[in-house]
């Protein structure tokens, strides 16, 4: 099989899974993984037998076709820009940028350049959300007229080793989680027209329950609580909210409210689950995930898939104008509440490709 070589930017707490699920994907090389602390760079690279590089290196590298941007948030765009000029392709983890200015301006600069730009999350492509996706398209739930969609929890200093930047620019429950939920929205429903909603904040500082920091007090800059509606081209609208100050709830992930049933989606942060079918009449039918990547992190299938389509030219499914849309979406929330009235969405996307029954053995070939 033809290889596509990546360089990987960035050895925080996401890149081990991505590492670990790129040995699965035979079409992704790995060239390189390199950090602005070097230690951190050479510790990941030891761990996963993989070369630490410099960043510098990975742009010059002529192996290295797409540079995967495994940065904190308010760094993606810029390290972004800086691969683009480089003459590389870039997928970035999620956000694409920390405001919707500049993730426009990384989609445009990769358009001017005929190069791609491709951005987590991936996961709306595993096996239990690709089953939600067909049994919709098949008319199952018939019209889609609904749906919501929760994540709330006490906020992730209770587990992550350094959370400052989920309180800083670029983070909050929106723009940390927010990106599962709305893109599988999107990969169900289609694009979001116009949103309207609250974004509110209760403490002004936290305090870190994980080690090595533990009992260190850090700083809050974001909303911490953002609730709203989003109205979606097909006619449905869909409730979400988004948390970091909600001790513990009994909420669905994802429900999607059809004329003839409901659909329970599994939590998108994740590529499987179980999907149920509660008809308009009778009890809850659970349905079958037999589509491919349904089990296990499959975190970097989208880079894999946009590395089959660099190579057969076909367009990539995680790609940078559905992620600048999510953006959009996610950032319109606080415009409505600073309003106080509906935001009108201005950019579109078409629903991504679904992923089909022939692909097996870790091979994105279609």
């Amino acid at each position: 099989m033809q290889q596509v070589g990546i360089g990987i930017i960035g050895c925080g707490n996401i890149s081990g899974a991505y590492l670990k699920a790129l040995q699965h994907f035979p079409i992704l090389k790995v060239c390189g993984i390199a950090d602005l602390n070097s230690d951190l760079a050479a510790a990941r690279a030891a761990e996963y037998g993989v070369p630490a590089r410099t960043i510098d290196e990975l742009h010059a590298d002529p192996d290295v076709q797409i540079i995967v941007n495994l940065t904190i948030p308010k760094a993606h765009v810029e390290v972004g820009l800086k691969a683009l000029a480089a003459g590389k392709h870039v997928y970035s983890e999620k956000p694409l940028g920390v405001t919707f200015p500049e993730g426009k301006r990384l989609v445009e600069a990769a358009r001017s350049l005929d190069l791609r730009v491709g951005s987590a999350p991936d996961t709306f492509l595993g096996g239990a959300h690709q089953t939600a996706r067909g049994l919709i398209d098949q008319g199952v739930i018939g019209q889609p007229i609904g749906g919501t969609a929760y994540f709330m929890c006490p906020g992730h200093e209770r587990w992550h080793p350094n959370p400052d930047f989920y309180y800083e620019a670029g983070g909050g429950p929106m723009l940390d989680m927010g990106p599962y939920y709305i893109t599988d929205l999107v990969n169900l429903f289609g694009p979001v027209e116009k949103v309207a909603g609250f974004a509110t904040k209760v403490r002004d500082t936290r305090k870190i329950g994980s080690e090595p920091r533990r009992g260190e007090t850090i700083p809050v800059h974001v909303p911490t609580h953002v609730a709203g509606l989003m109205s979606f081209a097909n006619g449905a609208v869909v409730q979400i909210s988004m948390s970091f100050d909600v001790a513990a709830h009994w909420h669905k992930p994802l429900e999607v409210y059809g004329t003839e049933g409901t659909l329970i989606v599994p939590d998108p942060n994740h590529f499987g689950g179980d999907v149920f079918v509660l008809p308009l009449t009778g009890e809850a039918q659970g349905k079958p995930v037999t589509l491919p990547y349904s089990e296990g992190n499959w975190r970097s299938l989208g880079v894999a898939d946009m590395a089959h389509a660099v190579l057969s030219e076909r367009p990539h499914r995680a790609n940078g104008d559905l992620a600048l849309h999510v953006l959009e979406v996610m950032e319109a929330f606080q415009t409505a509440s600073d309003r106080g009235e509906a935001v009108k969405i201005t950019t579109s996307v078409e629903r991504p490709a679904p992923l089909e029954q022939s692909l097996i053995d870790g091979l994105i070939g279609r």
